[in-house]
């Protein structure tokens, strides 16, 4: 969200042509009881030591932990290789369903030189293979590579802005890095180690690497073939391969390695702004009046770092931000059902003010190796950083929320975000935190403070990493966007409280303070949904917090960008609570484009209108056109709100992705396998937005399936090919039901969701072939973390009747109004619509609380 300086480093694509010549391991023992196999594997020959030196002696750990999931994986032998914390990045256990016999997976091994396949059992198709290139692990580098098929259809290793399938000659560095603009071909601010494989009728297959160490993945072609190779400079290989078959299922089976995403508030889903640039409470509170004025619905207003009494957190500019202006528009934001939310970001400055003071008195943040605090300078420029590892940094945090938030005192945000977590550190190395501040806007004085006395040292423990390492400069160069590891950030050769080195978990600082954070709203909140925007990530951040994509521009690629990432993020990373700064951050916007990005931001989970200091202000109503662009907008992603919320209940019950690209939906047509600007909603809705916003016409594909226009309520036959539709107006996007599906929808918008929440349903039937269709909705109060009431209730048509059952635990208070039968054979009756083909019947008043049967045909 910040613009700081960098540069991009070209990173080559030839694999290691020194690999070859390394000697790799020998399996010198090994057991296999049929379930878990384990082998000790020692250095065949001399040592390579090219990035550092050959550790001589491995363990190989494979164990068939459930039938679709085979877990493989290689350490040293002393265990003192740095591995990750259980607790802190899933690490899935077998549950004793599967053995060598019955598993879906199949590993073979080859003794001297160790190398290993993976094959699909029922087809024989080898899905991973290291045969002839030999493993490398050394102090500071591991080099895996495995046989890839010809043009390979690769998804994921984010986060990036780069395409969404990768095939050979692509390169991506992981590091968690605070960079502006998103440029593609770099390291942003997520770490996401997991590979998707689609081989079309052969099946898909994932391979998820648990290593948060910096790396880079190279997929390109040499003489003998295709390959994907592994560069780490840490860390141990510890690879979970899943089965799929489908895309669908391997959704569903990442969620059991890493966790389920998080149920988010149903007020999380309404229209939310924000623009860093906001002078004072007043402006604020204007820009709330502007859009009540506009009838454009709001649900939540934000603040950026504007608020910030010298841009400290945890403090109030005291002219601009006065506590008792700020505590009247929250309150009268609450009166009107409206909620707001603030950021916060990890430097806490150092000036003689509580924060600070509290983070020294709980020994809270990052130290030096001699005791005192370690600086970075940011915003309010010296800073000290909280030590997520520390163990007072729950209660420290609790301690400032309970304080600068308090409910009765302080300013009672609804939900919170977190920014410049990878962590962002303006003061490259060697740093001089004066110096440095003094370009920093707002930098504050240095009141420097001496900490406590220097920790003891660790004990010697497990997993916690080598000792004698370069922890600022490894010789193996992942080239990140920034220079070096520490570039921009935090230096590498810190040591955390609990003994672990930066270097080692630099990609866990966004998602520890997503998971302190969270467990801090709960104690502000007991039982009541947390709602965390965080914009740095680990994959699995998805069961605690949601993201969005950080400091995108406003043009036409960075629109179409925010459909790769969503269906990158949701589908296959299980953080489904995300979205863009719609509209775009940095840069001036045009009206044109503020239209088309209104109308597809509304089918972002997260739906967020968001502009830079140096922007233009781009707030809906300040166009005509696109103030009726977001009331359409807005007004439809309402009616589909409790659709919305459905879906993202089932993907936090078992992983089912809420949204989807084309080949997760048809994975047996090749054609779908690069489509990246069209994707599903739910199992119901084909979204393909207009791709170019100056334009007013769009080529898109149709799968060979049943469908129907959701405006116009026509029948429309796919045939498997591109069809190109014209005359789009700004504000429309091309949408599809998919026939055999049933979406309840509220009959009408509200200007919250509070308000929404008290509307009838209607219900849209969308027949298959067979003239059948279903569907769900889910019900419960909506912000309670585990609700003593819920309603799960299916939806079922055939035979020309509709039918529900379920559970009616959840008293809504509101019924069916009307139904409305899609593709409806000609009729004599006067619910019947010649020119729609559709069967629309009101005034129904079907019960949401207990099962009903209708019959749709018969009804007139």
């Amino acid at each position: 969200m910040r613009f700081t300086t960098g540069f991009v480093a070209a990173a080559t694509l030839a694999a290691q042509a020194w690999a070859s010549d390394c000697p790799g391991y020998n399996v010198v023992s090994a057991n296999d009881n049929g379930h878990t196999l384990t082998a000790s594997l020692h250095l065949s020959g001399k040592n390579c030591d090219v990035y550092g030196t050959d550790l001589p002696k491995l363990k190989l750990q494979v164990e068939y932990q459930t039938k679709s999931r085979l877990h493989v994986k290689i350490y040293d032998e002393a265990e003192d290789v740095f591995q990750i914390p259980e607790d802190l990045l899933g690490a899935p256990k077998a549950d004793g369903s599967a053995n060598e016999a019955t598993f879906d997976l199949k590993f073979t091994y080859n003794p001297s030189p160790f190398s290993f396949k993976v094959t699909r059992r029922s087809s024989g198709e080898v899905l991973f293979d290291t045969t002839g290139h030999n493993l490398i692990f050394e102090s500071q580098y591991l080099y895996l590579r495995t046989a890839l098929p010809d043009d390979p259809n690769i998804y994921g290793l984010g986060e990036s802005a780069d395409p969404f399938r990768h095939s050979t000659g692509y390169s991506h560095a992981i590091w968690n890095s605070g960079q502006p603009f998103m440029p593609p071909g770099t390291n942003l601010y997520g770490a996401y180690p997991l590979y998707y494989d689609h081989r079309g009728s052969k099946g898909t297959h994932a391979v998820f690497l648990r290593n948060i160490n910096a790396m880079r993945i190279n997929i390109d072609k040499d003489t003998n073939g295709t390959y994907l190779e592994y560069n780490t400079v840490g860390g141990v290989i510890d690879l979970y391969f899943l089965s799929g078959p489908s895309p669908k299922d391997l959704s569903l089976q990442f969620a059991d390695v890493v966790g389920k995403p998080a149920l988010m508030p149903y007020w999380g889903f309404g229209f939310h702004q924000c623009k860093y640039g906001y002078k004072s409470i007043d402006e604020t509170a204007e820009v709330v009046a502007n859009y009540s004025k506009a009838n454009i619905p709001l649900e939540t207003m934000w603040n950026d770092i504007d608020y910030m009494d010298g841009r400290a957190i945890f403090s109030l500019d005291p002219k601009n931000f006065p506590l008792d202006k700020v505590r009247a528009l929250v309150d009268q934001l609450h009166k009107d059902n409206q909620h707001y939310m603030m950021m916060v970001d990890p430097a806490v400055a150092r000036r003689d003010y509580k924060p600070y003071n509290d983070g020294v008195k709980m020994d809270a943040l990052v130290k030096e190796a001699n005791g005192s605090v370690w600086t970075g300078v940011v915003w309010a420029g010296p800073s000290g950083f909280p030590d997520w590892f520390a163990p007072n940094v729950q209660e420290f945090w609790n301690a400032q929320f309970d304080s600068f938030f308090n409910k009765d005192t302080g300013v009672d945000i609804d939900g919170l975000w977190i920014d410049m977590n990878e962590p962002a550190n303006f003061c490259d190395l060697p740093c001089n935190p004066k110096l440095a501040a003094a370009d920093a806007a707002g930098a504050a004085k240095d009141a420097s403070t001496s900490g406590p006395a220097r920790r003891g040292e660790t004990a010697h423990k497990k997993h916690m990493g080598l000792p004698g390492r370069d922890l600022l400069t490894p010789k193996y160069d992942i080239k990140p966007y920034f220079n070096g590891l520490s570039g921009q950030s935090m230096p590498t050769f810190l040591q955390h409280a609990n003994g672990l080195m930066e270097y080692d978990v630099h990609n866990l600082f966004g998602s520890m303070m997503g998971r302190v954070s969270r467990q801090t709203l709960l104690h502000r909140r007991p039982g009541r949904r947390p709602l965390i925007i965080t914009r740095s990530a680990l994959i699995g951040d998805g069961a605690r917090t949601g993201h969005w994509f950080g400091d995108n521009r406003s043009n036409d690629d960075d629109y179409r960008l925010q459909i790769i990432q969503m269906i990158q993020h949701v589908a296959m990373y299980q953080m489904p609570m995300v979205g863009s700064d719609v509209c775009g951050f940095n840069y001036a916007t045009n009206p044109i484009l503020c239209q088309r990005w209104a109308t597809l931001g509304a089918w972002n989970p997260f739906y967020r209108n968001h502009a830079d200091i140096s922007a233009p202000h781009q707030e809906f109503y300040l166009w005509p056109e696109v103030a009726a662009a977001a009331r359409k907008a807005i007004d439809l992603r309402y009616r589909l709100l409790d659709y919305m919320y459905t879906n993202l209940h089932t993907q936090h019950q078992t992983g089912f992705p809420m949204l989807s690209p084309l080949v997760w939906q048809y994975p047996h047509d090749a054609n779908t396998a690069a489509i990246d600007l069209q994707f599903f909603f739910g199992e119901a809705f084909m979204v393909s937005p207009v791709t170019t916003p100056n334009d007013t016409s769009v080529t898109f594909y149709m799968p060979d399936d049943l469908f129907y226009d959701f405006y116009t309520g026509l029948q429309v036959q796919g045939g498997g090919k591109q069809v190109t539709r014209d005359n789009i107006a700004y504000d429309e996007i091309p949408v599809h039901v998919r026939g055999g599906s049933i979406v309840p929808m509220r009959a009408k918008g509200a200007y919250t969701t509070t308000e929404l929440r008290k509307n009838d349903f209607e219900i849209l039937i969308a027949p298959d072939k067979d003239g059948k269709a279903s569907g769900t909705l889910y019900l419960d109060d909506g912000d309670s973390v585990e609700p003593t009431q819920t309603s799960t209730i299916q939806f079922t048509y055939e035979n020309g009747k509709l039918s529900s059952s379920g559970a009616f635990a959840y008293h809504p208070g509101v019924n069916v109004q009307s139904v409305t039968l899609l593709g409806a054979p000609k009729s004599g009756c006067h619910a019947y619509n010649a020119t729609t083909q559709a069967l629309a019947h009101t005034g129904v008043n079907l019960s949401l609380t207990e099962s009903f049967n209708f019959d749709v045909k018969g009804h007139c």
